[in-house]
């Protein structure tokens, strides 16, 4: 977007002629805006200010009702201080223009008449916007947060735009002038509903058309962006639940190969892989890949053959009514398809310390993203875990803070991280691994001020500040919302193939578990109930990584198409 001119004079005449002048002499580099009073002036540059575009030259007439040329130039300083103020007076109104060079800090006032404008006023203007131009830096154009570092709702925001690729500016509204500034304008701009915006109700989201959402939720942001959050069929060959690795090679092969194809996310593509800041061991990147990329990446490919992508949207429950399978989203819509993958992957386990819910957010936080490094530049950070997960957040929070300690319960890293993350760990200068160790107790009031963690060999405390503990550990199954459907082990994963043998059918000399109707065993990664799948995390005796995941996701295809021929 060009920077804009501005001209503010109630004469429409002069108006006219001002704008032909400068049209004629700047249109190439400039954008011309005009207004007749500065009433109207003054909302055109709060929504210029909310889409985060600067005007270069303001051209004011003095003599104008209700608010004069200086009284304008006053109130507009406040929003764009940078901005060449140029007054447009009468000959009478000489003294008051040079009065007003101090009190509105013009930096030029123009007699009118102003022709030959190639004498009288290009020469003036030309100089003026050089002087702006050798000093101008092009804003951010995108969408920009306007939060609290500690707010979970900030955090909750932050994150999902993060996870999703969305590039996007944060503004601390404790620390940034400018971020008070830009709520202010945003109540401003919307009187009728300023109870509901403010301070108290923060984060602000702005976008680059002018508008904003307070306190926005997910699928809001998600809708304003242009996410697709509502399916636009009723039917799918295959609907896959679950957008980690296994169930994004899923759609990339079951819509390469004619399926009708539909994935359901909650969150953003990639899974707790799509955190992670540097795959390493991902067959054909020697020199690593981040898991935002990688979701990046197949998104795009599951796309052009043809796959449809909801996010965020929730999956809810699971009915059967042969030979179709309906899924409920959480917008209270039903989908039907012939076969369905579950693909939710697991979700690190909640820590067990008192006073955690209230500080989760604040401080505290499940796994982290890669830009949340850049938020604990030179402080001391806390990692909960001793598995890749946690290593590769190691290593990428090494980058930026001062200290990066891991707590690990257990007595070695080896037994549960890769070796070339153990020796990264190892050659970090600011990477600190406590063995045998947990955390006892948190401590803060609004957000996480300092930890208790406990040495389990000697039974010793220690008080540690800090405002920054990421866990990782453990791994519990997203499978309460299917209530019973299928088949799970007593922790929650689900139970495919060979691993249903525990609940055969005695009648039948095979793996085929009780309630099975078909006249053959369930396929390899088929689940209790006949043309529902289960790959990746979520299954019972999945290997955890990212290439067995994308294995799974990639060959349950093929048992798609033998349960469809059988259908």
């Amino acid at each position: 977007m060009k920077p804009a001119l501005m001209i503010v004079d109630d004469d429409p005449q002069v108006l006219r002629a001002v704008e032909i002048d400068l049209r004629q002499k700047y249109g190439d580099r400039f954008r011309v805006l005009k207004a007749n009073s500065g009433t109207i002036a003054l909302e055109i540059l709060t929504k210029l200010k909310l889409r985060n575009e600067p005007p270069a030259l303001f051209l004011v007439d003095q003599r104008m009702p209700h608010m004069t040329g200086v009284e304008f130039l006053e109130k507009a300083m406040e929003i764009y201080p940078d901005t060449k103020r140029v007054l447009l007076t009468a000959y009478a109104d000489t003294d008051a223009a040079i009065r007003s060079i101090n009190k509105a800090k013009v930096d030029y006032y123009l007699m009118k008449p102003w022709d030959p404008p190639e004498e009288n006023l290009y020469p003036v203007l030309s100089d003026l916007l050089e002087d702006w131009l050798a000093s101008f830096r092009p804003p951010f154009e995108g969408i920009r947060v306007i939060g609290l570092r500690w707010s979970p709702k900030s955090h909750e925001t932050r994150n999902f735009l993060a996870r999703n690729g969305i590039p996007f500016q944060w503004l601390d509204a404790e620390s940034d002038k400018e971020a008070t500034k830009l709520v202010n304008l945003a109540v401003t701009s919307s009187p009728n509903t300023a109870d509901a915006t403010g301070s108290q109700h923060l984060p602000i989201v702005l976008f680059t058309d002018g508008s904003h959402l307070s306190e926005p939720t997910n699928s809001q942001i998600a809708e304003k962006i242009g996410l697709k959050s509502h399916a636009q069929m009723p039917f799918y060959d295959l609907i896959i639940v679950g957008a980690g690795p296994a169930g994004l090679a899923a759609a990339v092969y079951g819509a390469s190969e004619g399926l009708h194809t539909l994935l359901i996310e909650r969150e953003a593509p990639g899974g707790q892989a799509g955190m992670s800041a540097n795959i390493e061991n991902y067959l054909g990147f020697p020199t690593g890949l981040t898991g935002a990329n990688l979701a990046r990446r197949a998104v795009a490919q599951a796309t052009r053959f043809g796959a449809e992508i909801l996010t965020p949207r929730e999956a809810i429950s699971v009915r059967v009514e042969d030979p179709y399978r309906f899924v409920k989203l959480n917008d209270e819509n039903e989908i039907s398809c012939h076969t369905l993958l579950i693909t939710t992957g697991v979700s690190y386990r909640k820590l067990d310390v008192p006073e955690i819910d209230r500080l989760t957010g604040a401080g505290v936080y499940y796994g982290a993203s890669m830009t949340q490094a850049l938020t604990y530049h030179d402080e001391d950070v806390y990692l909960v875990g001793g598995a890749n997960s946690a290593g590769q957040a190691a290593i990428n929070f090494s980058r930026y803070a001062r200290t990066v300690t891991m707590l690990v319960r257990g007595d070695s890293l080896s037994k549960t991280m890769s070796q070339y993350l153990v020796d990264q760990i190892s050659e970090s200068k600011n990477i600190r691994v406590w063995l045998n160790s947990s955390v006892a107790e948190l401590k803060g009031e609004n957000r996480l001020e300092a930890i208790v963690v406990k040495d389990t060999l000697k039974d010793e405390y220690q008080t540690l500040s800090t405002g920054g503990l990421f866990i990782f550990i453990g791994a519990q199954p997203r499978t309460d919302w299917l209530s019973d459907v299928v088949a799970t082990d007593t922790n929650g994963f689900i139970l495919t193939g060979p691993n249903l043998a525990t609940m055969r059918n005695d009648e039948h000399n095979d793996n085929r578990p009780k309630g099975w109707k078909l006249d053959r065993e369930p396929f390899l990664l088929e689940t209790s109930v006949p043309g529902i799948f289960a790959a990746g995390d979520v299954r019972y005796g999945s290997i955890k990584r990212v290439a067995s995941g994308v294995g799974e996701g990639s060959i349950v295809v093929q048992f798609v198409h033998q349960y469809l021929k059988r259908v």
